[in-house]
């Protein structure tokens, strides 16, 4: 059994038991959250869909670390303007495991 939702904009796939990285949630470590934006559904031989998203189905969630990912850099540069520009970029992200597709 497997489902697809949506966090942060972006689309997931995930199994039960899977520990997937998702955008930083406000929530203390430990939290069990829910999810209702499930995309599609397949269970066995069944396929739910959603329109857009699926009625009575829901995927539970526990917070396991709150970190941010390594340092890019973002450079602009312009030849023979002296113009340079250097600058450092470290996203959120919160690791959660899925604990039980509903």
């Amino acid at each position: 059994m497997y489902a697809i939702f949506e966090s942060g904009g972006k689309q997931h796939k995930v199994n039960k038991g899977q520990i997937i990285r998702l955008e930083k949630i406000n929530l203390k470590i430990g939290k069990i959250i829910e999810s209702k934006k499930i995309l599609m559904l397949v269970n066995n031989k069944k396929i739910y869909f959603g329109n857009p998203f699926c009625l009575n189905k829901k995927i539970l969630m526990e917070i396991i670390k709150h970190d941010r990912y390594k340092k890019i850099i973002i450079y602009k540069f312009k030849r023979r303007k002296h113009f340079k520009k250097k600058q450092g970029h470290r996203q959120w992200f919160t690791d959660v495991k899925i604990l039980d597709i509903i």
